[in-house]
């Protein structure tokens, strides 16, 4: 009996120690930082955005803007069609918040001439190809139009682009899509309403570049050419082959971008600054392209 009660004494001390030991331990690891996980930088995305002024400008740069401000670790290139920067511009760019770099590339003289179709953009493109050139070594870049409309997760899927990655792009119009078309994986053509003896037949929001892709082609820039801006840049990146474009939105089965293009509207019309010149209204005003 004496040594039964012996060991179920030294039983409960054990118990009641090791108890008293893991009651301290918790204590101790409570007390310490929980360990975070190493910080992942993506690839830097750089976004090229052809500007002008116009009655929608600010709308539209406002509706990307908030866009781009779900992204992380971008730059967004703001190139405006103008011989002198906007205040307004600066101003909107600002209030949204999304770290930008904001240049002027005036369409030269020459085009806007031009009787017919002018290449707009085009200068603003080249600019932002100058600036990712002299300024970027690594990262993804992407010609986004302030017209168009982007779903977030396609600018995920490009920052891992190696070389040129290509998407469909839903088109507001009687044809729907431009799109490679797939099969077993591979591109086998493209779908679009306008082919036009073009070997990329593809749509400005339809493609993204890996910068260091860019700098191993020194020579690739956009031609002032109506029609064939894409084509001829994606032809200046050559050699290009087919099965070297990288296919995204679930293989090409997805629309990620649209190609909306907000209707083009006359500008406001000329506040009565007799009737309403002591109003709030003369503040708006800043805020308005009018005739």
């Amino acid at each position: 009996m004496a040594v039964a009660k012996s060991i179920k004494m030294y039983l409960t001390i054990f118990v009641a120690t090791t108890c008293i030991y893991m009651v301290l331990y918790q204590y101790h690891l409570s007390r310490q930082p929980i360990p975070q996980p190493e910080y992942i930088v993506k690839p830097p995305l750089y976004i090229i955005t052809p500007t002008f002024r116009r009655a929608e400008q600010l709308a539209e740069l406002t509706r990307l803007g908030y866009t781009l401000k779900h992204v992380v670790n971008l730059l967004w290139l703001v190139i405006e069609d103008a011989n002198q920067t906007s205040p307004l511009v600066i101003h909107t760019l600002n209030r949204i918040g999304v770290p930008y770099e904001y240049f002027l590339a005036p369409m030269p003289e020459e085009y806007k001439k031009a009787k017919k179709t002018k290449p707009r953009g085009v200068s603003n493109r080249n600019r932002g190809l100058e600036y990712i050139r002299a300024n970027a070594t690594s990262g993804v870049f992407y010609f986004a139009d302030d017209d168009n409309t982007y779903d977030i997760s396609i600018f995920e899927q490009m920052r891992y682009t190696k070389k040129v990655s290509m998407w469909p792009v839903g088109l507001v119009t009687q044809f729907g899509v431009s799109s490679p078309i797939i099969r077993e994986g591979k591109i086998k053509g493209f779908y679009d309403g306008w082919i036009g003896g073009r070997k990329f037949p593809v749509d400005m929001a339809g493609f993204a570049v890996s910068v260091k892709f860019l700098h191993e082609r020194p020579n690739a820039k956009m031609p002032f050419k109506p029609g064939y801006e894409e084509d001829g840049f994606l032809k200046s990146l050559a050699p290009l082959n087919l099965t070297e474009i990288e296919l995204l939105a679930s293989n090409c089965t997805e629309i990620l971008t649209w190609h909306t293009q907000t209707k083009k509207n006359a500008n406001a019309a000329a506040l009565n600054v007799s009737t309403y010149g002591d109003t709030n209204l003369v503040e708006l005003n800043k805020f308005l392209v009018r005739t």
